[in-house]
């Protein structure tokens, strides 16, 4: 595949980029290239080959879920340094 002008110029704007006319020769024969080697990777036998889902053979040792009592909202509030009706009072963050 060949990245051509009209095919950069939208690339770039989707992106947000500014590119200038000096980069623009550079970037097309650079994306280009990219996309000539990706290319390639199809031409790689893959039958046969499981899909990969991770990069590493370790296994996640998770616990299972397990319901146990929540906490309530009086005690959650019992220590709060400040609480005003029901709820924490806490630092204003935005002006």
């Amino acid at each position: 595949m060949k990245i051509d002008k009209p095919l950069l110029d939208k690339i770039a704007h989707l992106s947000r980029l500014e590119i200038n006319e000096q980069e623009a020769d550079k970037l097309m024969q650079d994306m280009t290239m990219i996309l000539n080697w990706v290319e390639k990777l199809n031409e790689v036998n893959t039958d046969g080959v499981e899909p990969l889902t991770t990069m590493s053979h370790e296994i996640n040792s998770v616990r299972e879920d397990q319901v146990k009592p929540h906490l309530d909202h009086e005690a959650a509030l019992k220590n709060a340094p400040r609480k005003d009706s029901g709820y924490f009072r806490v630092p204003k963050v935005l002006d």
